[in-house]
């Protein structure tokens, strides 16, 4: 055989074998769902995250590089609930990728198998930062995250149905080892039921569900509105009849204003990491909870 036949033969069959073993692209919105995708995925997807754990994930650019990701997405994963609405369908507009386009089958949002808290009764934007369908921090609760698994799953298998096996034994195992996990952090968080916390910003629905805290005021005035002096006002002048334990600040918050109001209360501060890479100790989905369990301990304490 001629050289130079040789050489396009390799290339051909390097190609060809390139092909037949490309991995799955998945383009998640927040990094909890990039984690959960590669949980699932394994070595069969190529998870790319367009958020990080210390963005606030109600404010993102639609950047180039976002729109270059999801032109060759396989599968979108998003929070939905109006979460993403700022960016996301921009994003996806300009990068013309049928498959992952709302109402099509790669296209998954998170909060459609889930029940939704906070829905709210009156639909006003001089009421801050509403979400009309209800809170879409359902990660706030790893009950959540269970049955996002089990649809997500799902739909991979549907979309990639050569690995449809693979990933049906990866979500098995995931399964298992997940709800374990749940039972351990309700049981070491048993202590915390009935604790009354302050919030910075009203992004923890679930988790106060979840752990039976109780929410006795918030430090913005409505949602998405920075604190203001008076209001801080009015929320130490409530925790004089009505004391709590600690205020929660997500990591991707200043806790400038959650600071003011511990040091005039004498409460903690517990800074939360929201969702995977928040903190240090909150590497995966594991850690995340397990880091977030702890450390609402330690503020109780």
């Amino acid at each position: 055989m001629r050289p130079i036949f040789r050489f396009i033969l390799i290339a051909w069959l390097a190609a060809s074998c390139g092909a037949a073993h490309a991995a799955f692209n998945i383009f998640a919105t927040v990094p909890e769902w990039g984690a959960l995708a590669q949980e699932l995925g394994g070595d069969k997807v190529r998870v790319y995250t367009a958020t990080s754990p210390l963005q606030d994930p109600h404010h993102v650019q639609a950047k180039p590089s976002l729109i270059a990701r999801a032109r060759t997405a396989d599968l979108v994963v998003a929070t939905g609930a109006e979460l993403e609405v700022g960016w996301l369908p921009l994003v996806l507009q300009q990068a013309g990728n049928d498959k992952v386009q709302p109402g099509a089958p790669g296209y998954f949002e998170a909060t459609s198998v889930v029940a939704l808290l906070g829905k709210p009764t009156r639909l006003d934007r001089a009421e801050g930062d509403v979400h009309p369908q209800g809170d879409p921090h359902i990660q706030g609760d790893p009950r959540n995250i269970a049955k996002v698994a089990a649809a997500l799953e799902q739909r991979l298998g549907e979309l990639d149905p050569s690995n449809a096996s693979y990933y049906k034994a990866r979500y098995d195992q995931f399964s298992t080892r997940w709800t374990a996990a749940v039972a351990k952090w309700q049981q070491e968080a048993a202590p915390l039921k009935g604790t009354h916390v302050v919030v910075q910003h009203k992004g923890f629905t679930y988790l106060e569900s979840w752990l039976g805290l109780v929410e006795v005021a918030a430090l913005e005035p409505k949602p998405g509105m920075e604190p203001t002096t008076s209001h801080l006002a009015e929320v130490l002048a409530t925790l004089q009849h009505d004391p709590a334990k600690m205020v929660l600040v997500a990591a991707y918050q200043s806790d400038q204003a959650s600071q003011w109001l511990a040091q005039r209360s004498k409460i903690h501060v517990v800074t939360l990491p929201f969702t995977v890479g928040g903190t240090d100790g909150a590497k995966d989905l594991f850690s995340f909870y397990e880091d977030t369990v702890q450390r609402l301990l330690k503020g109780a304490a």
